[in-house]
């Protein structure tokens, strides 16, 4: 079975699996300016903390293909400007700042090339952070599968598979590598509202690899774990503080909680682009809010009253405490999460 690929650049564009529309019409969101790049990922036609910063640097790539032509100084400016704009996109996921600070230095570092040497050394960046971390969700898969037990049954949140990365996943990626290796497990996964990525993508992923699994309401995983029937949790995360506060998709704080009365393992997995060195705590965290519409709709029917105030924070911050370890391409990183996540700077 040929390996999903949720971002592919080709021919000077952009293509983008359409996650907004899976799982019932698989169909490509193509790419063409840097414009159509921030568009994606606001609207959330990729999602996922390192999709994002791999669609990111292509949408650099995108605006330079845009400028070339123009006078050095403008050329400069206007991808200055384009930075900027892709910058904003969403604010929540680190990896998304690190990929454009990473394209940014490329464009400072070559300067003094001419305007078409930048944009081929973009060009070239871009496709390494895409290739970097379909390696990198190798190696974590690697690592994330000492810690699963045989026949286990394993709880995840959201989607955190190729569709939410460069290739083959993070948690899901974990998922994926205990499976191949014949360690019988079973998934659990949450439906994830408001959005369903739960249900819409990771439920997708799962039968494309033929893994056992059921889909859950997110309402149903406390149940599950007081009743002993879950024997690890497996989440990603958007953006890590150095002390080991993790920002995740809504929701997973509540089953971090449950884990902990229960005694059931929790951890995150994530690469270390994902850590925000420049933040202490998770209290530094931006939480985006999304659109009203999230939760007073489902399939665009209005399932709520009209007018009625909606508050929709599109993640939540799991403090550390809650976390047995975070898996990541260099190891599990464990407690004191302070001291060791600062070694993997």
């Amino acid at each position: 079975m040929k390996e999903l690929m949720a971002i592919e650049y080709k021919n000077n564009k952009l293509l983008l699996i359409d996650q907004r529309k899976l799982p019932t019409i698989n169909e490509i969101f193509e790419c063409t300016t840097y414009q159509d790049v921030e568009f994606a990922i606001r609207d959330m036609v990729v999602r996922g903390a390192p999709a994002i910063g791999a669609t990111a640097a292509y949408g650099v790539v995108l605006a330079a293909k845009e400028f070339k032509d123009l006078e050095r100084k403008e050329f400069f400016n206007n991808m200055d400007k384009a930075c900027s704009i892709l910058n904003k996109a969403r604010p929540t996921a680190v990896n998304l700042m690190w990929a454009i600070n990473r394209m940014k230095s490329v464009i400072e570092q070559n300067k003094e090339m001419s305007v078409n040497d930048v944009y081929n050394n973009l060009k070239d960046e871009a496709h390494i952070i895409l290739n970097e971390d379909i390696k990198t969700n190798r190696q974590m898969a690697v690592h994330g599968n000492e810690i699963v037990p045989n026949n286990a049954a394993i709880l995840t949140h959201c989607n955190t598979g190729a569709l939410a990365t460069a290739g083959y996943g993070t948690a899901l990626g974990v998922i994926r590598e205990a499976h191949k290796s014949g360690k019988n497990i079973f998934v659990f996964a949450d439906e994830t509202r408001p959005r369903l990525q739960g249900g819409r993508l990771t439920a997708w992923e799962l039968k494309q690899e033929n893994i056992p699994s059921k889909l859950i309401a997110d309402s149903v995983a406390a149940t599950l774990i007081r009743d002993k029937k879950i024997d690890l949790i497996l989440v990603g995360a958007d953006r890590i503080a150095v002390n080991g506060d993790t920002a995740n998709k809504i929701g997973t704080f509540m089953l971090s909680v449950v884990a902990k009365v229960y005694g059931v393992p929790f951890y995150i997995v994530a690469p270390t682009t994902t850590i925000d060195f420049d933040i202490d705590t998770g209290e530094e965290i931006e939480i985006e809010e999304r659109a009203d519409q999230e939760v007073t709709h489902v399939g665009g029917v209005r399932v709520a009253p009209e007018e009625m105030d909606v508050y929709n924070p599109a993640f939540d911050v799991t403090p550390s405490e809650n976390i047995t370890g975070i898996i990541t391409e260099k190891g599990i990183v464990r407690e004191p999460y302070r001291e060791n996540i600062l070694k993997l700077k």
